[in-house]
């Protein structure tokens, strides 16, 4: 599941759509997804998200419009936990679900693998991205947590839930996950 609805407030401009590697920041994040094992992928967006679909052409993806974005990160894990189908009725079989954001540009697919082949090895229910000295996305959260995702308030994110289960989370070593896009000096930092 990929986060991409926010309105980019600090930056100015739809993140989004900044250019990296001659392509948007979305889309390189679309295509890492889909180089890794995770299936399926799920772009959650909000703001500009007709502006921002187009980004999407002709990648196997499936594309949520989160209409709520604006209130914050919960209504979207919360809208693209619904769209994968992971709680209620005629449950999805998805074994876990990976979070990422659009706005981590070095995140690779290999990494995303990382977290996958952890958790079937350390058998952890959530597996983060370890960067700073702390955990955080890109995560995995097992089937167990699909129920507090679908429940985060609108204005939390999944970090929550990972410290609240400290003893059942497995951290992987991603000192890329670090650098994420919020302002122009971060995307100034990131082309340098």
């Amino acid at each position: 599941m990929i986060l991409a609805a926010g309105g980019s407030a600090r930056l100015g401009r739809p993140k989004q759509l900044l250019p990296f590697r001659g392509r948007s920041l979305l889309r390189h994040a679309a295509e890492t997804a889909l180089e890794s094992v995770c299936r399926p992928v799920v772009v959650v967006l909000g703001a500009k998200a007709e502006r921002l679909e187009v980004e999407l052409n002709g990648l196997a993806v499936k594309v949520v419009n989160n209409p709520e974005w604006a209130s914050g990160m919960g209504s979207s894990i919360w809208a693209g936990v619904k769209a994968m189908g992971l709680v209620g009725d005629g449950e999805a079989n998805i074994d876990g679900v990976v979070i990422m954001l659009c706005d981590q540009p070095l995140i690779s697919a290999r990494q995303l693998n990382e977290l996958v082949a952890a958790q079937s090895v350390r058998s952890k229910g959530i597996v983060t991205a370890e960067y700073g000295g702390m955990a955080g996305v890109p995560a995995l959260f097992s089937r167990a947590y699909y129920g507090e995702l679908a429940t985060l308030g609108a204005g939390e994110g999944a970090k929550r839930i990972i410290l609240k289960h400290a003893d059942d989370v497995e951290r992987v070593r991603c000192p890329e996950g670090a650098i994420d896009i919020d302002t122009e000096a971060d995307y100034g930092e990131l082309q340098a």
